[in-house]
Parts: structure tokens; C-alpha cells; sequence
């Protein structure tokens, strides 16, 4: 059954062609085969290309599947709210299943460098969102009727890690009129951070005039930036690292605060020490609070945001005078707006809980919507998925980059050379 974006639904004969292995139960790994004529015209579960593309994206920017039923209803798209939800997940798990392939050409050397970034000051923000989500505990069935009763389930919260990159000015700022790149995974800081790798490298940031990272004091971040840079291949000179300045000057009040000093006083010299800071005086910020602590000792909890002062100041990141002379931004507002509209507005709600890849498939559609390249990550998809229709999506494998955490970069394999009479084999 294959039906249409107009509502005409048509009852083909076709070829199908099963997946290579069955085992009974269930589709598994695999997938559920393919009609390759039908995918060749971008066909997927039996909707055609442009009506899984306008459920999909109504999905995405409406605040829920039944808004966008009911939206969809209006423009005389009669669809119940089960297939609205399938059509949307699977679209969503398409696009995964895209991103892990191309994962897998970037791992083993094959995806070329881009062009899009060269020479441009080039933004790169990481953070991270929070979604809860349902975890299936047990699976019971009626032992009258034999029909499964309500699943038990528990439920977590989850950090969607979130990355954009993005082109600035002269100022520091996005530029007005460009897209950015908006991307993110529930799947942990290793995939997040092999992910950003993987956008950097097929923009094209090896050959961009600046790249400055931007993010708050998260460790998870902070300790694979050097990876990034050796991965993709970026020029130290050309690389600027800025810890968020509103995550700083929160840290200075955090230590103010811990001092236990008077309103009035704690106001003035907050003030001065922001003051400092915005200079890019943060050693003399530090050694001004570590004066006033000298008399706590070193577990108390005044010490710890003067330490992550410290920290921040002693690797470079808070050299905001010289950074505002070289039009580098200070604060990572990119990233806190991204969260903010793509995680917060769409998968965060009162009552709501998702399933981790139903909420993972959602993320990337509402990237795409938001950013402006809804057609273009639509169309790479259908490319990638013409010939093969398996929808693993998950790329964590057992031989994750272990490398991550000490900075060395991973080196992808090389295709091995073949000898004159191994090829002849090969090709008989």
C-alpha cells in the first residue's frame, strides 16, 4: 500500500527483496527489506517522499504529534495520530541511520574535506539539554486473553548533548542571514565530540581563518577539545578556546557569596572583581578572592569556584580584553539558545516521556527544520538510503575511540594494497 501526500492511497505489485538474514523473531538488525523500485523514487514504509516530508516536519515544529494531526487535517491530509508517529519516527531514524554511514566513511578516511568554512571565523559551541525519557522495565501479558498489558517502565533523565557551529563576523557575532550547523545525540560525550569532529572535517574547518570554542566549565568538554584540533587537523594559531563569561563572572559570585560578607560590601567588590575580569585581569581576580579565603580551609566550599577560576585562567580561556580586541565572542549564547529551542520547546513538557531513539530521531528533525536545510538533509538521506534500508542507527561499537580522554588522534585505517595476482582472484 503505497499512499500519497494528496490523500490517494494505490495498491502496487512490485518486486521486494528480504533481508539477508531472518531469524523469526522479529525484524532485528537487519531491517525489513525493500522494494528497490519504490525506494529508487524515495518511497519509505509505503508514504511517498514529499508526504513523509511534510508530516515529518510538521512533527518537528509543533509542539506535538496531535497539533501536527490536526494542522495536517486542515490542509486536507487525513491521517489517525499512529501513522502521523510512524511516518515522523521513521523519517527521524532514516536521517540517523544517514549520519551513522557517513560516520563510518569519516572513520575510515573516505569523506572528503569540505569547502563551506574556508576562510570564514568559524563558531563551535558544545552543552548539553535535559529530557526525560521511559525506560521499559517488563513486558507482561494477560494470562485470560493473552494480549500484552501495560508495559511497566521507569523514568530517567537524560542529557541530549548539543553542538552547532556557526559563521561570525568581524564582531564576533553569527552572521545575519547565514544557517548554522545543529546537531546533537543522547548517545554520551565520546559520540558527541567524534560527531563534531565529523561536521568540522566535511565543512571544511581545517582551512578556516579562526576557531573558537566556546563552552561553560563542563570537564566532558573541556578535556576532548584537544582531540577535535588533532582530528580534523586545525592550526593551533588558528584556534581560540573562550570558557563562557556568564558561567565566570557566576563563579566569582558563587565565591563572594561562600565568603559570608555583608550585602553592601559583597555588592561593591563584586563590581570590581567583574570589572577585572571583563579586562582580562582574571589573575588578579583570583588572587584577590584567594586573599580574602586565606583564613578557610582548603576543603571549604569557598575554594571551589575560586579553584575552577584558576583552572580556566591558568589554560587561557578567560582573556576576555584581548579576546573582545579580536572580535572573538565571550559568551556562548549559540549554544544556550539551540538547547533551548530545539531540546526544551519540542522534547521537554509536563508528562512527556520518550522513548531514547524515538527522542533522538526527534532531535535531528527539529535541527534540520529550525536551521533552514530541511530539503538538503532530506534529499542526502534519500541518496544514502536508495539501496539499502537498514535502520541501525546507534554507531557505538566495541571499539570506540578509547583515545578521546588522552588527546591522541585516531588514524583510520588504510585500505589495504592488493598484489597483481590478489586483485586477478579478487575480481575472477
Amino acid at each position: 500500500m503505497v499512499r500519497l501526500l494528496g490523500g490517494l492511497v494505490l495498491w502496487i505489485t512490485t518486486v521486494y527483496c528480504g533481508p539477508k538474514t531472518r531469524t523469526g523473531e522479529g525484524r532485528g538488525r537487519e531491517g525489513t527489506g525493500i522494494y528497490p523500485e519504490l525506494a529508487v523514487l524515495g518511497f519509505s514504509e509505503g508514504s511517498s517522499p514529499a508526504l513523509a516530508s511534510r508530516v515529518a516536519r510538521m512533527t518537528a515544529l509543533l509542539p506535538s504529534f496531535q497539533m501536527a494531526r490536526a494542522e495536517l487535517a486542515r490542509d486536507d491530509v487525513a491521517l489517525n495520530i499512529k501513522e502521523v508517529r510512524r511516518i515522523a519516527l521513521q523519517q527521524g531514524k532514516e536521517v540517523l541511520r544517514t549520519r551513522k554511514r557517513d560516520l563510518e566513511r569519516y572513520r575510515a578516511g573516505r569523506m572528503p574535506r569540505g569547502t563551506e568554512l574556508r576562510g570564514q571565523r568559524v563558531g563551535v559551541a558544545v552543552d548539553g539539554g535535559r529530557v526525560r525519557t521511559r525506560v521499559e522495565v517488563r513486558k507482561q501479558k494477560d494470562k485470560r486473553t493473552g494480549k500484552n498489558r501495560r508495559h511497566k517502565f521507569r523514568t530517567e533523565w537524560r542529557e541530549p548533548k548539543l553542538l552547532i557551529i556557526f559563521e561570525m563576523d568581524n564582531r564576533g557575532r553569527m552572521v545575519r542571514g547565514s544557517r548554522p550547523w545543529i546537531d546533537g545525540t543522547f548517545q554520551g560525550p565520546d559520540e558527541c565530540i567524534e560527531l563534531l569532529a565529523m561536521h568540522l572535517h566535511r565543512l571544511g574547518a581545517a582551512n578556516a581563518k579562526r576557531v573558537t570554542f566556546l563552552s561553560d566549565g563542563a570537564p566532558w568538554i573541556w578535556e576532548r577539545l584537544e582531540w577535535v584540533e588533532k582530528r580534523v587537523g586545525l592550526k593551533s594559531e588558528r584556534v581560540v578556546k573562550v570558557l563562557d563569561w556568564c558561567h565566570a563572572v557566576h563563579h566569582v559570585s558563587l565565591a563572594l557569596e561562600a565568603l559570608g560578607l555583608k550585602a553592601t560590601e559583597r555588592k561593591q567588590l563584586y563590581r570590581q572583581l567583574r570589572g577585572w575580569l571583563k579586562a582580562g585581569q582574571a589573575y588578579r581576580v583570583t588572587a584577590e578572592l584567594s586573599l580574602l579565603a586565606e583564613q578557610y580551609p582548603p576543603d571549604a566550599e569557598v575554594w571551589t569556584p575560586i579553584r575552577y577560576l584558576e583552572k580556566h585562567a591558568q589554560a587561557g580561556h578567560m582573556k576576555y580584553g584581548q579576546f573582545r580586541k579580536l572580535g572573538v565572542p565571550i559568551g556562548s549564547g549559540a549554544i544556550e539558545s539551540a538547547v533551548r529551542r530545539v531540546v526544551n520547546l519540542r522534547l521537554k513538557g509536563n508528562g512527556i516521556m520518550w522513548l531514547e531513539e524515538n527522542a533522538e530521531a526527534m532531535l535531528v528533525l527539529r535541527a534540520a527544520a529550525l536551521t533552514d536545510r530541511w530539503d538538503e538533509t532530506l534529499e542526502h538521506c534519500r541518496r544514502r538510503l536508495a539501496g539499502d534500508r537498514r535502520m541501525d542507527w546507534q554507531w557505538q561499537s566495541p571499539d570506540m575511540p578509547s583515545e578521546l580522554n588522552s588527546g591522541k588522534p585516531i588514524t583510520p585505517p588504510r585500505p589495504q594494497r592488493q598484489g597483481r595476482q590478489a586483485a586477478e582472484r579478487s575480481a575472477a
